[in-house]
């Protein structure tokens, strides 16, 4: 799903619960222009900002990311992942890099969980914004190192390793070393 299809389903959900921008703003802890620009599809937005409007209009992360609803087992295969979407690691420019998001339960209704197949590219910047949302992550290496801020501290995990962390607590999952990395993300968030 592109960026602006995003944008054009936080219209639609907003709309349908008869809120104005700024009431959605309000209730998602955004400025109004954030959200405006993310409906126009004017900005690339962040996983957090994402979750967070997800919460404010009572839908899963999932609602904005598939179409497809579908009441049995979803079996994706390697060779048929499709890009989801294209995501910037945090509402502004940061060094956490481009994350490229494939689903793995595209189509699944009523999923409480949402996993992807993550590729992440380095970034030129230096900014290290951490960021903070609800529920729960797990990120499991498959090529590459990959850095997890988690608070104070830094985690680097090389293929084969994971990381368990509750989402509350400020984070960011960014590039180590200027190296590309591949993983796989499970993100829970509550309803």
């Amino acid at each position: 799903m592109s960026v602006s299809n995003i944008g054009k389903k936080i219209t639609e959900l907003r709309e349908a619960l008869l809120l104005s921008p700024e009431q959605l703003a309000e209730r998602c802890g955004s400025d109004v222009e954030t959200i405006k620009s993310i409906e126009a599809g004017d900005i690339i937005p962040s996983l957090s900002p994402l979750i967070k409007i997800t919460r404010a209009l009572g839908v899963r992360l999932g609602t904005l990311l598939d179409d497809d609803e579908n009441l049995g087992p979803v079996v994706v295969r390697s060779d048929d992942y499709k890009q989801t979407t294209r995501l910037q690691a945090l509402e502004t420019r940061s060094d956490a890099g481009e994350l490229v998001f494939n689903a793995l339960a595209e189509g699944k209704a009523a999923r409480h969980m949402e996993p992807f197949y993550i590729t992440l590219d380095p970034s030129d910047e230096t900014e290290h914004k951490l960021s903070t949302h609800e529920g729960e992550e797990w990120l499991y290496a498959l090529e590459g190192p990959l850095e997890i801020a988690y608070g104070k501290e830094i985690f680097v995990l090389q293929p084969g390793d994971s990381i368990y962390y509750d989402s509350i607590v400020p984070h960011q999952v960014r590039a180590h070393d200027g190296q590309s990395a591949k993983f796989v993300a499970c993100v829970y968030t509550p309803a």
